[in-house]
């Protein structure tokens, strides 16, 4: 099965898609591609914008199954997509899954025709907004964690450690975890490869930890909370998904958020995830160019890749920043910060493209990674992109 993981939702997702597919996005323990990789046991391509697909490439064969990406795939799910021919489709109401197809032209998911429908009789959970991925994150570890931790054995942990409900605690080879609390009886909790918890730490499920991440002395983790790859995280967190290799070292509170890749949150960042009133939270939505209705009574930050935060920042509730961000300054930032935004104040101030390729580049090199012609291609044409700007 030669599997195509089709961007569905994008504009909807952004600022998340910005510098990535849909596909790319992580929601549980591991990103909607990993997901599929495990479950096919071949690697995937990806259906997405002409300016990422240098990165992101598209495979076709004589016989392809494109799918949706923005579906939250687990194994029923794909048990059920394993069965279709040629020509058919699984769908749920309006929503196609994964059509099974020779068609070779194609550009969208929508391009893709079909001669037979199949509906799912189970679950289906979409990523249609930026706070999906948190609203889902429950459901998306307790499915990662059986699929990576079936049939294996967990390594040991120190005997320093309290841990309620062990069975549902999973470390991997090279983790590290001292002196800390781990209650597993709400959810799984996953600690990945070469993973650090330091002392102090009180942590309830479901969470996971990335592989070579750091969660720093005396954290206090909510679940349902991810720490991505190579993350450091300190503080208090509550019910977020950080991407990976982004970092929120000291105190503060983190709450109902999404952090992107290569963000950094100063010391005593606070984030807002309900309002005063209690009522129901509005955030910024690129596709519409307004402020919509989010559903949620708690909803706190939305930060797109390479944004950084200085110390003592205060977000508001619902508030979505897009990539490349500088925020700085007193009193609470605006609500929508723009891409390139320099203070996050003023919409006449931005930082500027050169400036902000050095830095990602700087960062990149501390990870002893190569920030390539690829990923400065990426963020040009965001640069680029004519967005029109909300009055905050």
């Amino acid at each position: 099965m030669n599997i195509i993981l089709a961007d569905s939702n994008r504009n909807d997702l952004l600022p998340f898609t910005f510098i990535r597919p849909v596909a790319e996005i992580r929601c549980g323990i591991l990103t909607i591609t990993e997901k599929w990789k495990r479950l096919s046991g071949t690697q995937c391509s990806w259906l997405t914008e002409k300016y990422l697909s240098v990165k992101y490439s598209l495979k076709k064969e004589k016989t392809n199954c494109v799918a949706n990406a923005s579906v939250l795939i687990d194994k029923a799910l794909f048990n059920e997509i394993k069965t279709l021919k040629t020509g058919q489709a699984l769908v749920k109401g309006n929503t196609v899954i994964a059509i099974c197809t020779e068609q070779q032209q194609f550009e969208t998911l929508e391009d893709v025709s079909y001669n037979e429908a199949f509906e799912t009789g189970l679950e289906v959970n979409i990523i249609k907004y930026p706070w999906d991925i948190f609203r889902f994150n429950d459901k998306a570890i307790n499915s990662d964690f059986q699929l990576l931790t079936e049939g294996r054995k967990s390594a040991g942990y120190d005997s320093s450690n309290t841990v309620i409900n062990e069975q549902q605690v999973f470390i991997e080879d090279g983790a590290k975890v001292m002196c800390s609390i781990i209650n597993a009886s709400t959810g799984p909790v996953y600690i990945g490869r070469d993973a650090e918890i330091m002392e102090g730490c009180m942590i309830r499920g479901p969470f996971a930890l990335g592989e070579h991440a750091t969660l720093k002395m005396g954290a206090k983790i909510y679940g349902a909370t991810t720490i991505g790859p190579h993350c450091k995280v300190g503080g208090e967190v509550n019910n977020s998904v950080i991407f990976g290799y982004s970092n929120k070292a000291h105190d503060g509170f983190l709450g109902n958020a999404v952090i992107a890749e290569w963000c950094n949150l100063g010391a005593d960042t606070n984030n807002s995830n309900l309002k005063n009133n209690y009522g129901i939270v509005k955030a910024y939505n690129y596709h519409k160019k307004d402020y919509i209705n989010t559903g949620l009574q708690f909803c706190g930050l939305m930060m797109g890749d390479h944004s950084k935060a200085a110390i003592n920042t205060m977000f508001n509730t619902g508030t979505v920043t897009g990539i490349c961000a500088n925020i700085f300054g007193s009193g609470f930032p605006p609500k929508f910060i723009p891409s390139f935004a320099w203070g996050g104040f003023d919409d006449e101030s931005f930082f500027q493209l050169d400036k902000a390729l050095e830095l990602a580049a700087e960062v990149y090199k501390r990870r002893d990674l190569f920030f390539d012609k690829k990923e400065q291609d990426i963020i040009n044409h965001v640069n680029m992109l004519e967005l029109i700007l909300p009055k905050n």
